[in-house]
């Protein structure tokens, strides 16, 4: 039996479409004085009439051009909630997004659509949507929905933002906790539990969550090894085990006073793991087959810490000065040891070790100062300084006749010939931006923005060198309301990609056990392109649902990728790099329903369909390939039965199959989704206990692999093998155990 702590979300949010909630302007939320409230943003209004939805009038005839709608808490009170995140699960189709992405993450930016009181969180890891899970339900004072882009928002670009708003007391003080327990297929046992204590005295708040997730995963992978005429030449059997429990601590804290806001938040985390990977080889010469064994210890450190803050001052006239930051380090080692054997000959014996050392920091300071210019419009202007670095080494060693074994690398011969196996890189980037926002008229909006940004890159080890970049990164945003629930939305920005830094030295290949590592690329550039997108969303009446479509083309100008690498070529070698120009489009197109008009009261179902293709030109082929897969469809269904405090659903995902192939040297890959299918059941027990019974992967759905293995390099076009397999973590049962007091 394997026990430990977790955090892991107590029910299944359904996030798909937009909504539109209004606030009464007597509640503060549209200025109907100088100087609106601190803790809620400054909005514009539209020319339209607002809405509640509360649990008296759910059902009333919608207002005309509202743009935004509010859930008032008594609206949920039906559901029995126990946290922020379970409100939310009955509101169909919003769509949350979580900046806990760091690639792509370029610094803190204003993206993002989650608020809370109307304040974004300065933070990567430790993010508003974390939150959501510790913040119980009776500390929510009202759920907006803000649909119309305004200057007053704290983020930019969504196409809704959510909008949590707590209640107002001298005082209060609540905890969460949650417990859960999760079967996997191979017996092993799991239990966990979080605890989550909010505390409000006076002006200061204060979020503090403990918890340790648990992450076992036992992975089995079938493979068959085919020749290129279709003889089996062998078959493998795979078992991966990944034995990890994330142990975390967070803090957010804040505090008002007047015109000022102070908010301070911190993250600890450690993953560290091990991983045992066993596989049985069975190759077939001359129709006998012939048994090898491989053995892989892997000891992983994972470890991050992170701190942010920002400081707010609310001038009379509306206007707000704003200053944030952000650090944090992030460690990603590993040490991997493999051993193999013929079980009729040889004993275990040591035939590769590899020491890859990853470190992480980040330093970010952003101002910025909002401000409005006339009823209409209003303007936010600011600049962020960031500095990123990466310290990196990467050891392989394996037996040797020629070089004597050494103790740091487990006994065998360090390995020569891996390019530029560590490296120190450093970045150092300034942000200038002003993003304009401007209600043309009582149904149309622009938002406009514009970005200067420069950076330089310093790499230093075994190659040397600094670079200069300069981007312009301008955007535009309209939106229009043919009626009260019709609304078309219309984008087109320039994005630049962040670069992966970990890129610019050797890497190991944790994607091809038959090659250990990557070359590196200290001449990668960022990926730009321009982002065409455009939408329609319906409303249907009396908030019962949602409908939205919509088309994109994005046209890429250095698409990166993997690129020929090769110096000796008696060893080719792959590389990340920009290949070239790449072009990417596609149709997207969502629905969140409710079901009372069949008879299912409380019953939301929600789907989404997405249809893709792409190209860009090969390097190692020259042919024209997809850089994308073809798309997928999902459905989500839920219903509430409130008398008997009994919800239940289903999730189904189906990915399409034939997508895009990875490309180097020495393969080609194509990996594929199977369809897959997760249940639930939840029960309220005495009003604040709720407790839920789950199974994750329910289908036994497998995600395969297509390779094949040229003679020479892809770049000849000769098939020496192809490698079919399929991988599968197989069902697991989960059942949470949740309370607040």
């Amino acid at each position: 039996m394997k026990i430990a702590f977790s955090l892991v979300p107590g029910a299944m949010l359904f996030i798909g479409s937009n909504f539109a909630y209004a606030q009464e302007a007597t509640e503060g939320y549209y200025p109907v004085s100088p100087k609106p409230p601190v803790s809620q943003p400054q909005v514009i209004p539209r020319a339209s009439t607002e809405r509640e939805i509360t649990a008296d009038n759910y059902l009333e005839e919608e207002a005309e051009e509202s743009s935004t709608v509010i859930y008032k808490a008594d609206f949920f009170t039906q559901y029995a909630p126990i946290t922020a995140s379970d409100m939310l699960q009955r509101i169909p189709g919003i769509n949350i997004f979580n900046r806990r992405q760091r690639d792509g993450n370029r610094g803190l930016g204003t993206g993002g659509n989650l608020l809370i009181n109307g304040q974004r969180i300065a933070g990567k890891d430790n993010s508003a949507l974390d939150q959501l899970d510790r913040i119980t339900a009776a500390e929510v004072k009202r759920i907006e929905i803000i649909r119309d882009t305004t200057g007053a928002l704290n983020v930019r670009g969504a196409g809704e933002v959510i909008n949590v708003i707590l209640i107002e007391v001298p005082s209060r003080s609540s905890t969460t906790v949650q417990a859960v327990n999760r079967l996997n297929h191979d017996d092993t046992f799991e239990f966990g539990g979080s605890v989550a204590w909010s505390l409000q005295m006076g002006n200061f708040q204060s979020l503090v969550n403990v918890g340790s997730e648990p992450n076992y995963e036992n992975r089995d992978r079938r493979e068959n090894r085919i020749s290129s005429e279709g003889d089996l030449l062998g078959t493998l059997f795979e078992t991966n085990i990944r034995d990890q429990d994330i142990h975390t601590f967070s803090n957010n804290m804040s505090y008002s006073a007047g015109s000022h806001r102070i908010q301070l938040n911190a993250l600890v985390s450690d993953g560290s793991f091990e991983r045992p990977i066993l596989r049985n080889f069975v190759d077939f010469i001359d129709g006998n087959p012939k048994e090898i064994f491989q053995e892989e210890l892997v000891d992983n450190t994972e470890s991050n810490w992170e701190i942010g803050g920002d400081y707010e001052y609310s001038f009379d006239d509306g206007s707000r000065l704003a200053i944030l930051f952000l650090v944090n380090d992030e460690i990603r080692d590993f040490v991997r040891e493999r051993f193999q054997a013929d079980p009729a000959t040889d004993p275990l014996n040591k035939n590769l070790y590899i020491d890859s050392q990853r470190e992480n920091k980040e330093f970010i300071v952003q101002a910025n100062y909002n401000f409005s210019l006339s009823n209409s419009q209003s303007l936010r202007v600011g600049a962020e300084r960031a500095v990123n670095q990466l310290d990196s080494k990467l050891f392989i060693a394996s037996p040797s006749d020629n070089s004597p074994g050494m103790e740091q690398f487990g006994g065998l011969a360090l390995v020569e010939s891996v390019s530029n196996p560590g490296t120190h890189v450093e970045e150092v980037r300034f942000e200038g931006f002003a993003f304009h926002n401007w209600a043309i008229t009582g149904k149309a909006s622009l938002e406009s923005s514009v970005v200067y940004e420069m950076s330089e890159i310093a790499q230093s080890g075994v190659v040397s060198k600094t670079r200069d970049f300069q981007f312009w990164r301008p955007s535009f945003d309209f939106r229009y309301n043919f009626a009260d629930n019709i609304r078309f939305r219309g984008t087109i920005k320039r994005e630049v990609s962040q670069l992966s830094f970990s890129s610019f030295a050797a890497t190991t290949n944790e994607e091809d056990r038959d090659i250990d590592a990557l070359s590196g690329n200290p001449e990668l550039e960022p990926e730009t392109s321009w982002r065409y997108e455009g939408g329609l969303e319906y409303r249907l009446p009396n908030d019962a649902g949602v409908l939205s479509t919509s088309l994109f083309y994005n046209d890429v100008d250095n698409r990166i990728g993997r690129i020929n690498a090769t110096v000796d070529p008696n060893q080719p070698l792959s590389a990340t790099g920009n290949v070239g120009p790449a072009k990417q489009y596609g149709w997207w197109s969502r629905a969140s329903i409710r079901l009372d008009a069949f008879n299912l009261t409380n019953a939301i179902i929600s789907g989404r369909v997405g249809l893709f293709d792409s190209e860009i030109l090969d390097p190692f082929i020259n042919q024209k390939v997809r850089t994308w897969g073809r798309g997928f469809g999902n459905i989500d269904f839920r219903q509430d039965i409130t008398d008997l405090g009994l919800s239940y659903g289903i999730e189904y995902n189906h990915p399409l199959w034939g997508g895009f192939y990875d490309n180097d040297i020495l393969t080609r890959t194509r990996n594929d989704r199977q369809r897959s299918l997760d249940l639930f059941v939840q029960k309220v027990m005495w009003n604040d206990w709720t407790f839920r019974l789950e199974t994750d992967n329910t289908l036994d759905a497998s995600e395969c692999r297509y390779r094949e293995r040229y003679a020479g390099t892809t770049i000849n076009g000769d098939i020496d093998l192809i490698q079919n397999s399929c991988s599968s973590r197989y069902r697991r049962w989960i059942f949470t155990t949740q309370t607040t007091f």
